[in-house]
């Protein structure tokens, strides 16, 4: 998902979060996104495992596949590893102290303020409440982006996503009401505008 820090500019990587349908995850691939995330927490977004498996099944495999979870039991960890076999597994930070995941899977915690620790080598920086629609602090997430590799989430849309790069300088970004045309609905042609806006100011 994320190389190490190697002084080289990174190519920006940006995920399409929360998707529920074939013709979201075509779009998303079409696009050019990096990432399909499929949401197991509650949620207009969210699809069962068997679900996710299935609509990830038809897209390029090079398409990584985000598991988003949201305080989950290790039943459910397991049954999204069983079912979808993600490349990353995206949580709220504190859980995964009590999380088994095998070493294969790639771990993208979720911070929602400022840190009192260091910070991880990768995060998401996300709002208050995640697939709501509300903006994160930019000015925060500009602050943690200069020590780790930060994905950029929050209230994320084609018309903000240029200046969220040039305020933040994120690794990455993370959309998902942002490209909707309803609740949970994506809109393959604002996906499109949200991809082609972020690789325009893609200027690393």
């Amino acid at each position: 998902m994320m190389s190490e820090r190697t002084g080289e500019p990174a190519r920006l990587w940006i995920k399409i979060c929360g998707l529920t349908t074939e013709a979201g995850v075509i779009a998303a691939a079409e696009a050019g996104a990096d990432a399909l995330g499929f949401v197991f927490a509650p949620s207009k977004r969210q699809v069962t495992p068997a679900r996710a498996a299935e609509l990830a099944r038809g897209a390029p495999r090079e398409l990584q596949r985000v598991a988003v979870l949201l305080h989950p039991t290790q039943a459910l960890v397991d049954a999204v590893l069983a079912a979808l076999d993600p490349d990353v597994l995206q949580t709220d930070a504190e859980d995964f102290a009590s999380l088994r995941t095998p070493p294969h899977v790639q771990r993208l915690p979720v911070i929602r303020g400022a840190l009192t620790a260091p910070a991880p080598p990768r995060v998401l920086f996300e709002g208050p409440v995640s697939g709501a629609g509300e903006r994160s602090d930019w000015a925060q997430a500009a602050a943690l982006a200069r020590s780790t590799q930060l994905v950029l989430a929050g209230g994320l849309t084609p018309a903000n996503v240029q200046r969220a790069l040039a305020e933040v300088r994120p690794f990455g970004v993370d959309v998902s009401s942002g490209v909707e045309s309803a609740p949970g609905v994506k809109d393959p042609r604002k996906i499109h505008e949200f991809v082609r806006s972020a690789r325009g100011s893609d200027d690393r």
